[in-house]
């Protein structure tokens, strides 16, 4: 695939292509790949996660090298919350630990905006941390994508 080849599902979305499209990201990040992840986005996509600020590919790529260096055995799950046209608005929950052995689970919410080959042009994310204790982990499956079995954010209560 070339770096800016379309990425079906392509706006507008409807129900169906909107949770598509989510799980393609859920399935992306969970690779935790930088360069993988980085090419969803436009050349000069611009981010803004918690309080920092991003723009482009490189930048994304960076980005998600030191955060993965730092969350370890990073899980995973994103749900729709809504979508219109080209954009899409999810919520997500994923577990990691850091090199002490302290785990988290990060809640959040994201808003997308996909130009006309579905790359994302526009990310917002605000996200919390909530410190957990191993035995309050919901996520268990191993390292990848999530199993299609596995509960979703709603089934778990979440």
């Amino acid at each position: 695939m070339t770096a800016d080849a379309p990425r079906p599902p392509l706006p507008p979305f409807t129900a169906e292509t909107a949770a598509q499209k989510a799980r393609m990201a859920e399935d992306a990040w969970n690779s935790r790949d930088p360069a993988r992840v980085a090419l969803a986005y436009t050349t000069d996509s611009r981010w803004r996660n918690r309080a920092e600020f991003l723009e482009g590919r490189t930048a994304i790529e960076q980005f998600l090298t030191r955060k993965w260096n730092r969350e370890l055995d990073y899980r995973l799950i994103k749900e729709v919350w809504a979508f219109k046209d080209n954009r899409i608005a999810v919520r997500f929950a994923y577990e990691w630990h850091d090199d002490g052995g302290h785990w988290f689970r990060s809640y959040g919410n994201e808003n997308w905006e996909f130009d006309e080959n579905g790359l994302m042009r526009l990310r917002i994310a605000s996200i919390n941390d909530l410190p957990i204790s191993e035995a309050d982990r919901k996520y268990h499956w191993p390292l990848g994508r999530r199993p299609d079995d596995h509960a979703s954010l709603s089934e778990l209560g979440l």
